[in-house]
């Protein structure tokens, strides 16, 4: 099993979103290295839903449903989607300031690449965050 975090606006898709949606596809990516990310996810890895922009914080877990296919919003035929499904909301947020002040995180993507959308993230890295949502 692999581990990612994938980062979403808000107001365009929200925890919220999701859980009302149950299954939906991740669409939208239009960057090259999110999208080879994007195509390296298995069926049954987990991601951390990421608030971006305003709230800045890790806010629940999805599963990886269905693996990469076309996007179908991509008109140049470039991009992918996988489906997620909510899995659990974290009992308490993981701020951007939190996973920042975190020596052990230093050098997670979500610092070191802080505008990539799709992000992979080592077991320790996972397990990390985890613990800190408890």
């Amino acid at each position: 099993m692999q581990y990612w975090l994938i980062k979403s606006e808000p107001d365009a898709w929200s925890w919220d979103n999701q859980v009302k949606e149950g299954v939906s596809m991740w669409d939208g990516v239009r960057n090259y290295q999110a999208r080879n990310n994007l195509k390296k996810m298995k069926k049954g890895d987990l991601c951390f839903f990421y608030h971006s922009v305003s709230e800045r914080s890790i806010v629940g877990i999805v599963k990886v449903v269905k693996e990469y296919y076309p996007d179908p919003t991509d008109e140049t035929g470039k991009f992918v989607v996988v489906d997620v499904r909510p899995k659990k909301k974290l009992k308490k947020p993981i701020s951007l300031d939190q996973i920042k002040k975190e020596k052990k995180l230093k050098d997670i993507a979500l610092i070191k690449q802080s505008r990539l959308s799709v992000m992979p993230l080592k077991k320790s890295e996972w397990s990390l965050i985890l613990k800190m949502s408890l």
